[in-house]
C-alpha cells in the first residue's frame, strides 16, 4: 500500500523518526517499522517526546478490522478484514501510526501555545470532544489520527495534562486509554459508597483499573478473573473474585448488584443482566469475548435497568485522573515493557491474556 505523501514521504535533509506504520488491515505483517518525517506542530499544538506507549485492545481491533459491522467474533478469534467500517469513525486512515497511550515531554510548541510548556511531562487524553462537551462527537488519537507509536506525536495543546508525580515514565504510559476508560464508565453509572459493583474482566487493562477506581469511590467490588490471576486481582483492591469458569448467576444469585462493568460481553452476557438489582446500572465499552449478545428485553425493561454504553470521555474523567495520580489516590499496573520495534511480540504477548495491567512499549532514545 501506497504512503500518503503528504505525511510520510520522506524529504531530502528533513529530520527523521522510528515510527511503526500500520499499512492497513491484516495480520502482524501491516505492521512495519522504519523511518518517517518528525511532525511539526501546528499554530495550537504541541509536539511531544513519546516517553512510553501502552499497549491496548483498541489498536489491534483497527488493525483487524473488529470494528466493522460484518465482524461478530471475539478479538482472539477474528482474522482480518477488509473493511471501510472497521474503525472508530470514519474510514481508518491507513497508513498511519496507532498507539493511543502516550507519557511524553513537551518540546516544541506551535505559534499560539506558551513556550513555557516546554519541558512538561504530561499525559495525552486520547478521546477529544472537538464540538464541545455537550455533542458526543469524538475522535481518537491513533485510531482517528496519528498517535504514540513513534518517537514524537503532535496533538492538540489543550488535550495535553501536565503531571507531577515520582511515578516512571512508562508507569504513566499504563494510564491514558485504559485508566480514562474505565473512570469514564464508573463517572457514567454514577458508582458511589455503598454501591456494589460487579467487574467483568477484572484483570485487563480497563478492569484491573476499574477495580481501583470504584473502590476509591467507596463501593464494595466483586471481580470476575482468571483462575491464575485471582490472587493479584484480590491485591488490587477487589472484595470477592470469582473464577471466570464458575457460573456467576449461580454464585451470586439474582438482583445481587448494583452495577456492572462489562468489557467483555459474548455468552455470558444475559447473566449480567440477572445478577443487577432492580434499578440497576449496566454500563460497557467493550467487547472481547463477543459483540452480539442474547438479550432478553423482559429482564431489561421489567427490572427498570439502565444500559450505558461509553466511547467518548466526559468533561470531567481525564482532569480526574491527573488528580488521582498526583494525590497517590490509584497506582500504576504495569505488566511489561517491550522497545518499541517489539511490537509484534508485544502484542502476541497482550492477546495471550496472562498478564494483569499494561504493557508499555518504549521508543528509541
Amino acid at each position: 500500500m501506497k504512503l500518503d505523501p503528504k505525511r510520510f514521504e520522506i524529504s531530502t535533509g528533513q529530520a527523521t523518526m522510528k515510527a511503526v506504520l500500520t499499512m492497513g488491515n491484516g495480520d502482524y505483517d501491516m505492521l512495519r517499522y522504519c523511518d518517517v518525517p518528525v511532525p511539526s506542530p501546528g499554530p495550537d499544538e504541541v509536539l511531544l517526546k513519546v516517553l512510553g506507549a501502552g499497549v491496548n485492545n483498541t489498536e489491534i481491533n483497527t488493525r483487524l478490522g473488529w470494528y466493522s459491522a460484518s465482524v461478530s467474533s471475539s478479538t482472539e478469534e477474528t482474522s482480518d478484514v477488509e473493511a471501510s467500517d472497521g474503525g472508530w469513525n470514519d474510514v481508518t486512515p491507513f497508513p498511519f501510526i496507532q498507539g493511543t497511550d502516550c507519557c511524553g515531554e513537551v518540546v516544541a510548541v506551535g505559534t499560539n501555545v506558551s513556550a513555557e510548556r516546554i519541558g512538561e511531562r504530561a499525559l495525552v487524553r486520547a478521546c477529544m470532544r472537538k464540538s464541545g462537551y455537550q455533542s458526543m462527537d469524538n475522535v481518537w488519537m491513533a485510531s482517528d489520527f496519528d498517535g504514540a507509536f513513534a518517537q514524537y506525536v503532535v496533538v492538540p495543546a489543550s488535550e495535553v495534562f501536565a503531571v507531577t508525580c515520582d511515578w516512571s515514565d512508562v508507569e504513566l504510559a499504563t494510564i491514558p486509554c485504559a485508566y480514562g476508560t474505565a473512570e469514564n464508565m464508573v463517572h457514567r453509572a454514577c458508582v458511589k459508597a455503598g454501591d456494589h459493583v460487579l467487574i467483568a474482566g477484572a484483570s485487563g487493562g480497563v478492569g484491573s483499573a476499574a477495580v481501583q477506581l470504584v473502590k476509591r469511590r467507596g463501593a464494595t467490588v466483586t471481580a470476575i478473573a482468571g483462575g491464575s490471576k485471582m490472587d493479584q486481582v484480590m491485591a488490587i483492591g477487589a472484595d470477592r473474585v470469582i473464577d471466570r469458569n464458575e457460573d456467576v448467576l449461580q454464585v451470586l444469585g439474582k438482583e445481587a448488584v448494583d452495577v456492572v462493568i462489562d468489557n467483555v460481553a459474548g455468552p455470558e452476557f444475559p447473566a449480567m443482566l440477572e445478577v443487577l438489582k432492580r434499578g440497576g446500572r449496566f454500563v460497557s465499552s467493550g467487547a472481547i469475548g463477543g459483540p452480539v449478545v442474547e438479550l432478553d428485553m423482559r429482564t431489561f425493561y421489567l427490572k427498570d435497568i439502565s444500559m450505558i454504553g461509553c466511547t467518548a470521555w466526559d468533561e470531567p474523567v481525564f482532569p480526574n485522573l491527573i488528580g488521582y495520580i498526583e494525590r497517590g489516590e490509584i497506582r500504576p499496573l504495569l505488566a511489561q515493557t517491550f522497545p518499541l520495534h517489539q511490537i509484534v511480540e508485544a502484542q502476541k504477548a497482550f492477546l495471550k491474556k496472562q498478564h494483569v495491567g499494561n504493557f508499555v512499549l518504549i521508543p528509541p532514545t
